[in-house]
């Protein structure tokens, strides 16, 4: 075993590797959202309809959450400077592609490119920050992970809509690719190697049955997102995920060094904390995508208006994360966990009332304090959840924890979608925007109960402060 762990002779510059990390990660989260205002232009561009143009995002999302699984695996096999290095070098090339790409099919490669490089860059950076920072001083080093988080997919629309305004949609890429460039430059000079490498034997039929398990899933759900469930499509896409992902799993037990380890969730602690992460995720990638349905489509407010709305609130949870992390690492994550996912079900309770008339203000200040709950709860309880795990299991849990994040927004915001689309009183080219609008409070009443659930499970985190929480589960 060649260890390569933060308990060297040579000091560490915790400052420049969180930097270093936190540029790549912003970056990578970005390009998430980076289409959501600039798609009506790639459409007249390449002549395609609505819904070949949405795998632009779809694909994205889908290629990122098949990589997340084998980053365990990846970090355990390489140094991690190399492997930052590559992330980066496969997201950069990526984004070139999308910048010179002539047609729409290199657009699309160009995004799976950039989601293969994307899918690395975030669990590394979560096992990084949980190697090289003592445990009392997680929750602050997770709440700079959290302001990226919740920083990147607000101004991602933003700002493409402000560049499509004024340039070819293509300089979306070209105002990003200087960015990767300098952020590789930095990597190359001054990236120090933290993880500890075992180097695991690769097992290629788990990589395979991982990537059609939650392949299936994301392609499954994410189509089923307009609302036809029907389509055989889905079907099978589901049936197939669901098949592999069971198989992947049972294999998982059998192996002595798993691709992903799957008995972390053996921690009672860290099974609660992240069940409440993947539902404050989908409560939070769920608004986001109804919220300016309803206010564009169906409520008369403009795109900007809509952006306008999800601005403050997300600079708020950007705001508000270093912070939650400092009290994280004075009174631990159950009390804010409460407190947050109490605001999080009151605030998403009140959207369930939504008309034609109501006002912007209302939405802009709901939402708001909506994202101040979920900023008390995102990180915290991810790190609390992460700091049960001892050292050797971190690249497992970041992992794991990742992949039910993805997998659960994927789910969960296409069943808010279904629930938003079938619910509606009249669907018809004439509906009213009253009924249309009913679907969405609709969606916001099974948000509500999906956020009153996380509200209960908060009471079960145990070990409130770092203190308690020094990693001492093992598995056997």
């Amino acid at each position: 075993m060649t260890s390569e762990h933060t308990e060297s002779t040579t000091p560490i510059n915790r400052k420049l590797i969180v930097s270093i990390l936190l540029a790549g990660g912003f970056v990578a989260i970005l390009n998430q959202t980076l289409f959501a205002t600039a798609t009506p232009h790639v459409m007249n561009d390449f002549q395609i309809s609505e819904n070949i143009a949405q795998w632009l995002t779809t694909i994205f999302m889908l290629v990122n959450g098949v990589m997340i699984p084998i980053t365990a695996f990846l970090i355990e096999t390489f140094t991690t400077r190399r492997l930052v290095l590559t992330a980066l070098v496969i997201f950069a090339a990526g984004t070139l592609v999308c910048g010179i790409a002539p047609t729409y099919p290199i657009l699309l490669v160009g995004r799976v490119i950039q989601a293969s490089g994307a899918g690395i860059i975030m669990p590394v950076m979560m096992t990084v920050f949980l190697t090289i920072f003592p445990i009392e001083k997680r929750g602050a080093a997770m709440g700079l992970v959290g302001l990226v988080i919740s920083f990147a997919p607000a101004i991602g629309p933003t700002l493409s809509g402000w560049i499509v305004e004024n340039h070819p949609w293509r300089m979306m890429f070209f105002v990003i690719l200087p960015i990767i460039l300098l952020d590789i430059i930095l990597v190359y000079f001054f990236m120090e190697n933290v993880t500890e490498r075992t180097f695991p034997k690769i097992d290629v039929l788990s990589i395979i049955l991982s990537t059609f398990g939650f392949g299936g899933l994301l392609f499954g759900f994410s189509s089923a997102g307009s609302g036809n469930w029907i389509d055989p499509v889905v079907i099978i896409s589901l049936i197939v995920g669901i098949v592999s992902l069971i198989t992947f799993i049972r294999r998982q037990f059998t192996l002595k060094q798993p691709i992903l380890e799957f008995r972390v969730f053996k921690s009672r602690t860290f099974t609660i904390t992240t069940i409440i992460g993947m539902i404050v995720f989908v409560g939070l990638i769920g608004s986001e995508t109804i919220l300016p349905i309803y206010m564009q489509q169906y409520a008369g407010f403009t795109a900007l208006e809509s952006g306008l709305m999800i601005m403050p609130g997300a600079i708020l949870m950007g705001l508000m994360s270093p912070i939650t992390g400092r009290i994280f690492d004075k009174i631990g994550a159950r009390y804010l966990a409460i407190v947050g996912l109490t605001l999080m079900t009151v605030t998403t309770f009140l959207f369930t009332n939504l008309s034609t008339e109501t006002p912007l203000m209302f939405l802009t200040i709901v939402f708001a304090i909506r994202m101040l709950g979920m900023s008390m709860v995102m990180m915290p309880v991810t790190t609390a959840g992460l700091n049960q795990l001892p050292i050797r299991l971190i690249a497992h849990g970041t992992a794991m924890n990742n992949t039910m994040r993805q997998v659960s927004a994927s789910i969960g915001t296409a069943v808010l979608v279904t629930i938003m689309t079938t619910s509606a009183l009249d669907s018809g080219p004439n509906a009213e925007p009253s009924a249309l609008i009913h679907g969405v409070n609709m969606a916001f009443y099974a948000a509500t109960g999906l956020s009153f659930a996380g509200l209960v499970l908060s009471f079960f985190i145990k070990g409130t402060k770092p203190s308690e929480q020094r990693g001492t589960f093992e598995i056997e």
